[in-house]
């Protein structure tokens, strides 16, 4: 039983969206993802997957995307990606799979870890910040802090996390999502959002004693990453 994390899917199963504008690698992709998937999860694994699940507007064309990956082996645990609008009620979505669970100011169990999250947002902490980027900036510290708390009163005592907006950026200094994540003495996190020379150029490895993992799909090269 092993914890692995890929994030940035983009499935469009339903829809009319290319990948490949956005460069050759990204040529049917999702038949790279599946290969690759295959070739290392057991049904046994679990997966986190951080956001970009899927390039659909509403829940009904979103479904064909979460049936895929609901046929792949493994269970899978997920967080919303800023482009992810076909996302619902958190109630309704954590009834749709017995092998999906959705994270939105809650948490759920992978042995003696609470894996937690929320979906991040753009770091505005700098004078001139844009109000409303403040805003969610804000919501989303809320909503971490949220899934955390629930993993504590449940009894937890490590914690791994996973946001789709990078936490930190490549200058490397704290904010306020990075002084949470250390406060609750964050084991991992694990992100996406970023692609190409960007997600490079991110932190990864350790910082004040936590892992940071990118795990954007073609930074990956579309194979999940193990985490533990």
């Amino acid at each position: 039983m092993a914890l692995y994390a890929i994030s940035d899917l983009h499935l469009a199963l339903n829809g009319d969206k290319p990948m490949d504008v956005f460069g050759e690698k990204w040529y049917k992709h999702e038949e790279k993802i599946a290969e690759n998937w295959r070739e290392v999860i057991k049904e046994t694994d679990t997966v986190l997957i951080a956001g970009d699940i899927s390039w659909s507007i509403k829940m009904e064309e979103g479904m064909a995307d979460l049936n895929y990956i609901h046929m792949l082996p493994g269970r899978k645990i997920l967080v919303k990606g800023n482009h992810d609008y076909w996302w619902s009620s958190i109630t309704k979505l954590n009834k749709l799979f017995e092998d999906m669970n959705f994270i939105q100011n809650n948490h759920f169990s992978y042995g003696e870890y609470a894996i937690c999250g929320t979906r991040g947002w753009n770091i505005a902490e700098e004078e001139g910040a844009d109000p409303q980027d403040k805003k969610v900036y804000l919501r989303e510290q809320i909503r971490l802090r949220l899934s955390l708390e629930s993993a504590v009163r449940a009894g937890f005592k490590k914690f791994i996390v996973m946001l789709h907006y990078p936490p930190i950026l490549d200058n490397q200094e704290d904010n306020s999502i990075t002084r949470i994540i250390e406060e609750y003495k964050v084991e991992k996190v694990i992100y996406g959002h970023l692609h190409g020379p960007s997600a490079n150029k991110m932190l990864k490895g350790m910082h004040h004693g936590v892992e940071y993992i990118m795990t954007s799909s073609d930074y990956l090269n579309f194979k999940p990453v193990r985490i533990i």
